[in-house]
C-alpha cells in the first residue's frame, strides 16, 4: 500500500486546494485521482466550452436581428462545427497542459481511473491501494440519465459528449428545460437546427422567478419549439430516426421525431462509483456527500467541495468552497461556508442572472420592498431596441434596505448583476451605495440603479406572465 499525506479526488477545484497546500508545506506527498479527462467538469465539458459555442449563437442572433437597425446581411450561414472544434481545441490544449504539470510535479502521483474506497482512509485505484489521513472529495457529478424505456437503445447525447460530436444533425429533441438544455438548445437553434424542447414542469428554468421564466420562454420560443408539461414516457428507434413519445398536459401522447436526442435533466452524484460510505462518509438519499458548515464530512480529515455536496452546482461556488476547505484543512482555521449570495447565470439570448432569495422566500422571512425596471425605459435600452419584456427585479428588506435578492432577464444580465452581488458581500449588504453611486449615462447599468429607485411594497406591482406594471393605490 502507498501512503500519502493527501488524496485528492478530481482535477477541478481540488487543484486549487492542492496548489495552495504546497504553499504551506512544499513537502506534501499527494495522490490525485481523475476518472475523466484532466481539468475538471468546467473546463472539459461544462462552463468553458459551452460559453465558447454560445458566443457563436449570440453573434448569430445579432446578425439575425441586424435588419432592425438598418444593417442588412445577405444569406449568412452558421457553422456549428467551427464553434465545436474551437471549443475542443481549447479543452485538449488546456487539459493536456494541466495533465503534464501534474505528471511532472515531483510530489504528485496522478492516477487516471476510478478511485473507490475499500477501507478507512484507503482507496483502490487501478488495482493499487493508497492511503492518506487527509482526503479531498471533489468528486464532481455526472449527467443523470432518466429510466425512460427505449432511451438507451435509441442512443442520445449529454453535455459530456456534446462538444465531441463529429457532426451536428438537423433535427433535435432536447429533454429538460434547465440551464444545460436551454443553453445547448439555443446553440443548436441559432445554428439553424430544428429544436423541440420538452420540460415536464409547468415552466422552463423552473428554479427562476416565474416572471423571468415567462420572458425566457417567450423569447426562446421564437427560435425553438418549447413544450412544458410534457413528460417523456418512451423513446423508439425507427430506421435512422429517433421518436420521442411524451405525455402532454391533457394526458394524450405526442410523438416527436429527431435525428438526435439531448438529455439534460440534471446531475447525479458519483458516490456510487467512489463508495465513500466504506470510509464512514455519510451521503444523503441521493448520494450527495453530507458536510457541515466547515465543509468537513462525517469522517474527520475528509473534506468535500464542489458538485460533490449537491448544493449550487456552479464552478464559482466550487472555487469558493475550495478556499474554505484550504483554510479549514490546511491552516487549521474554522471558516464557515456562506451561501447567502451565490449568483448564477443562463447564457442564452436573453441572458438570465440571479442572486440571493426569490420573492416568495424573502416574503416569508422579511418585510420587503420590490423594485422592477425595464431595459427599454433606459436610454441605452432604447438605443439597443431592447425587448419590451426585459427587466431587472430587486428585493430588499423594508427597514434596512439590506439586499435580499435580484433577478435579471435581458442582454448582459450576467454582468449587470455583479454590482448587486458585490454589495451583498459588504458588511451591511445595503442598497444605499447604488443610490449614492454615480451611474454612467447612458450606460445599461442605469437599469439596475432605477430598479432600486422603483422600490415599493410587493402589492404595488401587478405581475401576470410577462406583463409587469405598477398598481397605483389611492
Amino acid at each position: 500500500m502507498k501512503e500519502y499525506d493527501v488524496i485528492a479526488f478530481g482535477t477541478g477545484s481540488a487543484m486549487n486546494i492542492v496548489s495552495a497546500a504546497f504553499g504551506v508545506n512544499p513537502n506534501l506527498r499527494v495522490a490525485v485521482i481523475e476518472k475523466d479527462r484532466v481539468g475538471g467538469i468546467c473546463l472539459t465539458r461544462g462552463c468553458i466550452p459551452s460559453k465558447m459555442i454560445l458566443y457563436q449563437a449570440e453573434t448569430a442572433y445579432h446578425v439575425r436581428e441586424a435588419h432592425k437597425f438598418g444593417v442588412h446581411v445577405d444569406g449568412y450561414t452558421v457553422d456549428p462545427m467551427a464553434a465545436l472544434s474551437r471549443a475542443r481545441r481549447l479543452i485538449e490544449e488546456e487539459s493536456s497542459m494541466i495533465e503534464r504539470s501534474l505528471i511532472e510535479h515531483p510530489n504528485i502521483d496522478l492516477y487516471k481511473g476510478v478511485g473507490e474506497f475499500v477501507d478507512e482512509y484507503t482507496v483502490s485505484v487501478n488495482g493499487v491501494e493508497i492511503r492518506a489521513d487527509k482526503i479531498l472529495l471533489c468528486t464532481g457529478s455526472r449527467p443523470f440519465i432518466p429510466p425512460i424505456p427505449g432511451l438507451r437503445e435509441a442512443g442520445f447525447v449529454t453535455s459530456d459528449d456534446f462538444f465531441f460530436m463529429d457532426k451536428v444533425p438537423d433535427k433535435w429533441v432536447v429533454i429538460g428545460g434547465g440551464y444545460v438544455g436551454l443553453e445547448l438548445g439555443f446553440f443548436l437553434a441559432m445554428a439553424g437546427r430544428k429544436v423541440t424542447l420538452l420540460e415536464m414542469k409547468p415552466r422552463i428554468a423552473p428554479l427562476e422567478e416565474p416572471e423571468v421564466s415567462a420572458v425566457l420562454q417567450k423569447k426562446l420560443g421564437e427560435v425553438m419549439d418549447i413544450r412544458t408539461r410534457h413528460k417523456v414516457v418512451e423513446v423508439e428507434k425507427r430506421g435512422d430516426r429517433k421518436v420521442v413519445i411524451a405525455e402532454g398536459p391533457d394526458g394524450g401522447t405526442l410523438e416527436f421525431e429527431a435525428d438526435e436526442i439531448l438529455v439534460a435533466v440534471g446531475r447525479r452524484s458519483n458516490s456510487d462509483l467512489t463508495k465513500p460510505e466504506k470510509t464512514g462518509v455519510k451521503t444523503d438519499e441521493r448520494g450527495w456527500i453530507i458536510t457541515n458548515e466547515y465543509l468537513e464530512t462525517t469522517k474527520p480529515g475528509i473534506w468535500a467541495c464542489g458538485d460533490a455536496n449537491g448544493k449550487y452546482m456552479f464552478k464559482h461556488k466550487a472555487n469558493y468552497e475550495s478556499q474554505i476547505v484550504f483554510h479549514n484543512a490546511f491552516l487549521g482555521r474554522r471558516v464557515k461556508a456562506d451561501y447567502h449570495a451565490v449568483p448564477h447565470a443562463i447564457f442564452t439570448y436573453p441572458e438570465v442572472a440571479a442572486v440571493g432569495m426569490k420573492q416568495e422566500e424573502a416574503q416569508r422571512k422579511h418585510r420587503i420592498l420590490v423594485g422592477y425596471y425595464k431595459y427599454v425605459d433606459t436610454a441605452k435600452g432604447e438605443a439597443m431596441m431592447a425587448d419590451e419584456d426585459y427587466f431587472v427585479k430587486v428585493i430588499v428588506e423594508e427597514d434596512t434596505y439590506r439586499i435580499l435578492g435580484a433577478h435579471i432577464v435581458g442582454p448582459y444580465a450576467s454582468i449587470l448583476i455583479q454590482e448587486i452581488v458585490n454589495l451583498m458581500y459588504t458588511d451591511d449588504e445595503s442598497a444605499v451605495p447604488v443610490f449614492r453611486g454615480m451611474h454612467i449615462h447612458p450606460a445599461l447599468s442605469e437599469v439596475v440603479e432605477r430598479a432600486f429607485f422603483s422600490l415599493a411594497p410587493p402589492d404595488h406591482w401587478h405581475v401576470h406572465g410577462t406583463h409587469i406594471h405598477h398598481v397605483h393605490h389611492h
